[in-house]
C-alpha cells in the first residue's frame, strides 16, 4: 500500500493534470449545458490538451469519462444529452485521469446559477467535512480518525453520511487497498504510513443516509429524494502529514479551516 518516491512523483503529476481539468470546469458556465456536453468537453481536454487518458472510460464497462450526479443523485450519475443543467441545480463531477500509468481521482460539487441557501449549505458542509478528514491524515493516525472527523462534521450540521461507498487506495489501479470509510471511531482501523496514497470522498445527504441504485445499474440516488453532495481528493501520507495531490490552484487547502 505504500508508494516509492518515484511513484509518488508520477501520482503527483497525474493529480496536477486532473486539477487543471477542474480549473476548466471552474471557468465554464454550466447552466444550459447537458451533462453529456460536459463529458465530451472534459474528454477532449484530457486527451487532446493534456495528452492523458480518462481512466474511468471503459472501467467496469462504463462508457464515459466522468460521473455527473445532479441533486438527489449520490454518485455514478451517467452523462446524458437530455439532462440539461438548470439554474438552482447542484451537480457533482467525478473524474479520473491516468498519465504515465498512474491514476488520480477527484470530484467537486458545483452550484449552478442561483442555488437556494439549504443546498448551498449542504455543499459547503460536505467540502468542509472532506477537509476535516484530510486534516486527520498523518503517519501513525488511524483510518478511523478520518471517518470520525468527517462524520462528526456532518452530524453537527444535521446531515447524514452515505456508508455504502468509500475512499480507496489508488496508484496503477483505480481501486487499491485500503478502503477509507467516511464514518468510524477515532483510534481504530489501519495505521497510516508514509507513502500511502488514497482518496477521501465523503457523500453527505440532507435527509437519511439510505440510498438505492436505479435500473441502469449505475445511478445511485437518495431513497427519500433529498439532496446529496460529494467532494473528493487524492492524498498522500508524508513524513510530516499529508499532501493533497489533486489540489486545485484556487483552493486554500488545509488553511480552509481553523484549528
Amino acid at each position: 500500500m505504500t508508494k516509492r518516491p518515484e511513484e509518488l512523483a508520477l501520482l503527483a503529476e497525474s493529480g496536477r493534470l486532473l486539477a487543471s481539468v477542474f480549473g476548466l470546469l471552474d471557468r465554464t458556465s454550466l447552466a444550459g449545458l447537458s451533462t453529456l456536453q460536459v463529458n465530451e468537453m472534459v474528454e477532449r481536454f484530457i486527451v487532446d490538451d493534456l495528452q492523458a487518458r480518462p481512466a474511468s472510460k471503459g472501467q467496469y464497462g462504463y462508457g464515459f469519462v466522468l460521473n455527473a450526479s445532479v441533486n438527489d443523485v449520490v454518485c455514478h450519475g451517467i452523462p446524458s444529452q437530455s439532462h440539461v443543467l438548470r439554474d438552482g441545480d447542484i451537480v457533482n463531477f467525478d473524474i479520473t485521469l491516468e498519465k504515465n500509468d498512474y491514476i488520480a481521482d477527484s470530484s467537486k460539487t458545483y452550484l449552478v446559477g442561483k442555488v437556494n441557501p439549504a443546498a448551498r449549505r449542504l455543499v459547503e458542509t460536505t467540502y468542509e467535512a472532506m477537509w476535516m478528514g484530510i486534516r486527520a491524515v498523518r503517519p501513525g493516525a488511524r483510518l478511523g480518525d478520518i471517518g470520525w472527523a468527517i462524520e462528526r462534521q456532518a452530524r453537527r450540521n444535521g446531515y447524514s453520511v452515505v456508508r455504502e461507498y468509500c475512499g480507496h487506495g489508488i496508484g496503477r489501479e483505480m481501486h487499491e487497498e485500503p478502503q477509507v470509510r467516511h464514518f468510524g471511531k477515532p483510534g481504530t482501523g489501519l495505521a497510516l504510513r508514509e507513502g500511502m496514497v488514497f482518496t477521501i470522498e465523503p457523500m453527505l445527504n440532507r435527509g437519511r443516509r439510505s440510498v438505492r441504485t436505479m435500473g441502469d445499474g449505475w445511478t445511485v440516488v437518495t431513497r427519500d429524494g433529498s439532496l446529496s453532495a460529494q467532494f473528493e481528493h487524492t492524498v498522500a501520507v508524508t513524513a510530516s502529514g499529508v499532501s493533497v495531490l489533486t489540489l486545485r490552484p484556487d483552493e486554500p487547502g488545509l488553511g480552509l479551516l481553523s484549528a
